[in-house]
C-alpha cells in the first residue's frame, strides 16, 4: 500500500512538473504601467515653444528659426534643425545643431529663447539638410551642403 501511495505521489509530481515546463517563457518582461502625472515638472519646456521660434547668437542677433527638434526613442533631445538664410523662407537652408551647444535665456516676461555661440555666416556655410518624407528623416542636401557657389566666369 505504501508503495502504491509513493508511486501515485511521484506520478502527480511528474505530471505537475511536465505541465509547468510547458508554459511559455516570456521573451521580454512586461512594460511597467504608465505613470500619470498630476503636474508637469517646473523646469519642463514644451517643444511647441521651440518650433518656429527665432534662434539667436551670443550677441542676441537673430540667426535663424527652429524648423524641427530631433528626439531619440528615450525622449532625449539630440539636435535642433535651424532654418538659416533666405528671405521669407525662400532660399532658406536647414542645418542641424547639437542640442547640448544651445543655451536658453529669458527676456520679456521670462520668455525663453534659444542662443548658440555661433554666427549666421557659420550656419549659412554649414552642410544643409533636407527632410526625406519617404525615409522620414533628415538627409544631406547635396544642393546646399555647404558647397561654395561656383565662381563666375571672367567676362573678358
Amino acid at each position: 500500500m505504501m508503495k502504491k501511495i509513493a508511486s501515485t505521489a511521484l506520478l502527480i509530481v511528474l505530471t505537475a512538473t511536465a505541465a509547468g515546463a510547458q508554459q511559455p517563457v516570456l521573451a521580454t518582461p512586461p512594460a511597467p504601467s504608465a505613470q500619470i502625472l498630476v503636474a508637469v515638472p517646473a523646469n519642463a519646456m514644451s517643444v511647441t515653444a521651440w518650433y518656429k521660434q527665432s534662434f539667436y547668437d551670443a550677441s542676441d542677433n537673430k540667426i535663424g528659426d527652429i524648423s524641427d527638434v530631433l528626439v531619440d526613442r528615450d525622449g532625449k533631445v539630440h539636435a535642433l534643425i535651424v532654418g538659416v538664410g533666405g528671405f521669407l523662407g525662400i532660399g532658406e537652408k536647414d542645418v542641424a545643431v547639437a542640442f547640448n551647444a544651445v543655451q536658453f535665456k529669458t527676456k520679456d516676461s521670462n520668455k525663453w529663447y534659444p542662443v548658440m555661440n555661433t554666427t549666421k555666416d557659420a550656419l549659412k556655410n554649414a552642410p544643409g539638410l533636407k527632410y526625406d518624407r519617404t525615409a522620414m528623416t533628415w538627409v544631406l542636401d547635396t544642393a546646399t551642403a555647404g558647397m561654395a557657389p561656383a565662381p563666375l566666369p571672367n567676362a573678358r
